[in-house]
């Protein structure tokens, strides 16, 4: 996460209470800010006055952007969360992650097999797992990322690809982690593994590809290229939504 001062008014330091209601007091880089009680990291640093560039996304704790590590008064601990699902409390010393620096590899996934071996290849460091758990305490998830690891190891993609379904990729499990393991990267492929080699096809989608490679919808496409906006929002109101 970086930011910017704003050019308007500048980060708010430490003045006294604010008018209409109780504040808190937050460290960002070791500066103290005072904001109001009940808001999450992320709205509190832009109360503060920090104009956000990078490291925020979708703002709902799923795209894993706004990764920060905090200390709390009295702690020894550093802790781990995403700012926008955390809300800030009184006495937090607060740091940005830009980004979890990690080099992406490269491969042709047709030529690899759902084995641990593809894996291992590809990502050596999964062998150094220390089981020490630190990858999982670190996860805002709360996902079981040492047991996703550990069944790597094992060679059972599925349940490692079912355990880090929900990975979001914020990386905070590899800051911690000793061996220096790429998870995010590690995930993807098995995800990737999981869903090409091993998980039953869906028929029906299969049938649509048909039918879409077929020509079947053009007809219809061309004649909804051609709405206007308002048309296509109207449209999209009066559809027939599919109850659960």
């Amino acid at each position: 996460m970086s930011s910017k001062e704003s050019p308007e008014t500048g980060p708010r330091p430490v003045s006294g209470k604010e008018e209409g209601g109780k504040t808190i007091r937050i460290y960002v880089m070791g500066r103290a800010y005072e904001v109001p009680e009940g808001l999450t990291i992320l709205k509190a640093l832009e109360y503060a006055g920090f104009r956000l560039t990078r490291g925020v996304g979708c703002r709902g704790g799923f795209c894993g952007a706004c990764a920060v590590m905090y200390r709390m008064p009295g702690e020894y601990k550093l802790r781990t969360a995403l700012a926008c699902q955390t809300l800030a409390r009184d006495g937090m010393h607060l740091v940005f992650i830009p980004y979890a620096p990690m080099k992406k590899p490269r491969y042709d996934i047709e030529k690899l097999r759902p084995d641990a071996g593809s894996v291992i290849a590809i990502f050596p460091e999964v062998t150094r797992c220390l089981a020490c758990n630190a990858c999982t305490k670190a996860c805002p998830q709360g996902l079981q990322v040492m047991d996703a690891i550990q069944a790597i190891i094992r060679g059972d993609i599925a349940a490692a690809a079912n355990l880090a379904f929900d990975c979001i990729g914020c990386g905070l499990c590899s800051i911690r982690c000793p061996a220096e393991i790429r998870h995010v990267y590690v995930f993807q492929l098995v995800r990737r593994l999981y869903g090409k080699y091993m998980l039953p096809k869906a028929k029906h989608v299969e049938e649509r590809i048909k039918e879409i490679e077929a020509g079947k919808y053009d007809e219809e496409m061309e004649k909804l290229m051609k709405l206007s906006l308002e048309e296509l929002k109207r449209l999209y109101m009066s559809r027939d939504i599919e109850k659960a």
